[in-house]
């Protein structure tokens, strides 16, 4: 497998740029990340990049094989994808990436039963609310809430999220309850803003009679995490629109109630994104099948339990 390993290397050293990064993605010492790519260099009898101390490039040889090993890569996965499909014991690491929220709240906690289901393999996770590449960053599949930039990759969706205006008692107290969309933009409300660099959406899509519209909320408060924005309007902060799966727990206790109900959030649509060449990868499809079953349950018993405590008078 030595020989696998230095193409796998190699092709993670072209996508990323960097020897460090691959090994930290690899999960191996910058020192054996040099040594595979040395190794496949001498095999080869070619220079497959140029090294500076500060610079890492691709030669024309480099970029010339880089097709040629990402085509062997694929084959061998391919292969095992069929022995595994006919033993039907997956096996090996899947690396996943989810939003923080959705992450922390729908995926994480079914890894466990996941792996206890298929001991033969182990999962890599990452939570981020930035948008994430799958290519470069080396993930096998990726939760995601909205619709994705990149229609080059394959989608599988989970289910469409209701989500909610919500605020504190305290903070409507002190500045009123807002009844719609026009309301929040008046000047007298502070919205709480998820921005991430790179981020394409600054304004909220609410459901008014007139159809969908966008509202460009404004608030002194921004960040890049979805739970400190929770966090902010627990303590009277601001308003935040949540998918109602993120808040449920909150709201059913009292400590955060819907707003601007007049135009609710438009729902969005939670799913999974995969690469084309792991479409047929059965343990990519073993884990959405799994994850999708279970993450719509509990999306769905979440929006039940909120949708039954507004309801009473």
């Amino acid at each position: 497998m030595s020989y696998l390993d230095n193409i796998r290397t190699f092709v993670r050293v072209y996508e990323l740029g960097s020897m460090s990064a691959a090994g930290r993605d690899l999960r191996i010492s910058p020192a054996v990340t040099s040594a595979r790519i040395s190794q496949l260099e001498d095999y080869l009898g070619v220079r497959l990049f140029q090294r500076t101390t500060r610079n890492l490039t691709a030669t024309e040889q480099g970029k010339a094989y880089y097709s040629g090993a990402v085509t062997i890569l694929e084959t061998v996965d391919a292969a095992e994808a069929k022995v595994m499909h006919l033993t039907e014991v997956p096996r090996g690491s899947l690396f996943i990436a989810a939003p923080l929220g959705a992450g922390r709240r729908l995926v994480a906690p079914k890894v466990p039963d996941f792996l206890a289901e298929y001991p033969e393999m182990s999962i890599r996770m990452r939570l981020t609310d930035r948008s994430v590449d799958l290519t470069t960053e080396g993930l096998d599949l990726a939760f995601f809430l909205g619709q994705p930039e990149d229609s080059n990759l394959r989608i599988r969706k989970i289910t469409d999220c209701q989500r909610v205006l919500c605020a504190s008692p305290d903070y409507v107290a002190r500045q009123g309850m807002p009844e719609n969309g026009a309301d929040l933009i008046s000047g007298t409300h502070a919205c709480l803003n998820l921005r991430y660099p790179g981020a394409a959406e600054f304004q909220w899509m609410l459901d008014t009679p007139e159809g969908p519209k966008r509202y460009a909320v404004s608030g002194r408060y921004e960040c890049d995490d979805g739970d400190v924005l929770t966090d902010w309007a627990l303590t009277g902060q601001g308003i935040a629109l949540k998918p109602v799966f993120e808040v449920a727990e909150h709201i059913c206790e009292g400590r955060l109630i819907p707003v601007a109900t007049q135009t609710p959030p438009v729902p969005v649509q939670m799913a999974c994104l995969y690469t084309h060449r792991r479409h047929q990868d059965p343990k990519t499809r073993l884990f959405m099948d799994f994850m999708t079953e279970n993450m719509a349950r509990s999306i769905r018993e979440a929006e039940a339990r909120v949708a039954k405590m507004v309801s009473r008078p």
